[in-house]
């Protein structure tokens, strides 16, 4: 989308440092063509849906918190129809059981609505939950619903992800996963 509207490129980790602040921002990038570029850009995404490939680790995870009958959902920027197309596309429906996207009128990260709402519906609150993410604005969002806040360290640094208010930071899934499993234990 960048290419095609004459921007300068970004590499996949400058867009996801972009992203993970939380605004997507395509005023910023796009300005006056924020609209068309949305479009354009929702497009090429929808061609590739076919082609999300899972984090290592988070597999195994899902498959262990859903037999530990442990409370799942997904709060994420992206649009509800999109993420519950991709779950689908993965199989992972059954694991993830609350999906909160992005809707009209709904507060995004670091806003904390969409984690009161994926909790809520869970039946929990979010003082009981913990989030996972890998974006300063995911941490944000935990931080100020009151959740432990676990930062998966990549796109943003540990320092950072703490900066933001990251109560653990991990650099794989792996390793929360083993975190979660002590912490479920004691």
């Amino acid at each position: 989308t960048l290419e095609e509207f004459g921007r300068p490129t970004m590499t996949p980790l400058e867009i996801k440092r972009h992203t993970g602040r939380g605004d997507c921002g395509m005023l910023s990038l796009f300005g006056e063509n924020k609209e068309a570029a949305s479009l354009r850009f929702l497009e090429l995404h929808d061609e590739k849906l076919s082609l999300v490939e899972p984090m290592p680790g988070a597999e195994p995870l899902l498959n262990w918190l859903h037999s530990e009958e442990l409370g799942v959902a997904i709060v994420t920027s992206k649009g509800q129809y999109r993420a519950e197309a991709q779950l689908e596309m993965l199989g992972w429906t059954e694991l993830i059981p609350v999906v909160i996207g992005k809707l009209d009128g709904r507060g995004q990260q670091p806003d904390p609505e969409p984690l009161h709402i994926a909790c809520e519906a869970l039946g929990f609150t979010a003082q009981q939950s913990v989030m996972v993410g890998d974006g300063i604005a995911d941490i944000k969002a935990a931080q100020r619903a009151g959740a432990i806040g676990i930062g998966l360290h990549g796109s943003f640094s540990e320092d950072e992800l703490k900066e933001a208010g990251a109560d653990h930071c991990f650099k794989t899934l792996d390793e929360v996963h083993q975190w979660l499993t002590q912490t479920a234990i004691s």
